[in-house]
């Protein structure tokens, strides 16, 4: 798809069609949504389908999370005028953190951290990543979130797989994304 044309019909996930195929292996995600970020329209038209569940809710900050997660988080954050949180993966902050140890999609052991200071007790997250296959990375963010007293508003991302971990964070928060159901499936088995 051209990078400059946006389709006459624009039903919700019209954009996931900018995606690229992975080309580089099973450490990589199997999708590549920096093409959509470079479309004007399919980025704003992601933001919106993800934020459209979230309209009227109490949310005070957006988090997005290491490092795609940032793209749509920030973008999300300056549509809603709140602030934007990174939650980063260890080692990247060099004020004072707390961690949380986790397991990436590709099964390595990974740890996530987010500063101390910027989550008081009672305040509302929306957390944003670009994608949530096994759930791990994720539901660390949830976890770290809560541990500093925060409260998980709900979560956002432009597919949130029917995995283990995708169905643990779908049971038990308000969740957003942007792959039609008929579609799903087939997101779901990488097709």
């Amino acid at each position: 798809m051209d990078l400059c044309h946006v389709p006459a019909a624009q039903e919700k996930g019209w954009y996931l069609a900018l995606m690229a195929p992975n080309v580089k292996g099973p450490n990589y995600a199997w999708l590549d949504p920096s093409r959509l970020y470079c479309h004007p329209q399919g980025l704003q038209d992601c933001v919106a389908d993800l934020l459209q569940p979230f309209q009227g809710d109490p949310i005070d900050m957006v988090a997005g999370i290491d490092a795609m997660g940032f793209i749509l988080g920030a973008a999300a954050a300056a549509v809603l005028q709140k602030g934007f949180l990174a939650i980063r993966k260890a080692g990247h902050l060099c004020v004072q953190t707390v961690a949380q140890p986790y397991t990436d999609y590709s099964g390595r052991e990974k740890v996530m951290e987010v500063r101390t200071d910027a989550i008081s007790p009672g305040l509302r997250i929306l957390l944003v990543d670009q994608w949530v296959e096994t759930g791990g990375t994720m539901r660390a963010a949830i976890e770290l979130v809560e541990q500093l007293g925060g409260v998980v508003a709900g979560v956002a991302a432009i597919c949130i797989e029917d995995s283990e971990g995708g169905r643990w964070i779908r049971e038990r928060y308000k969740c957003s994304h942007c792959v039609p159901s008929r579609l799903q499936p087939r997101f779901d088995h990488h097709q």
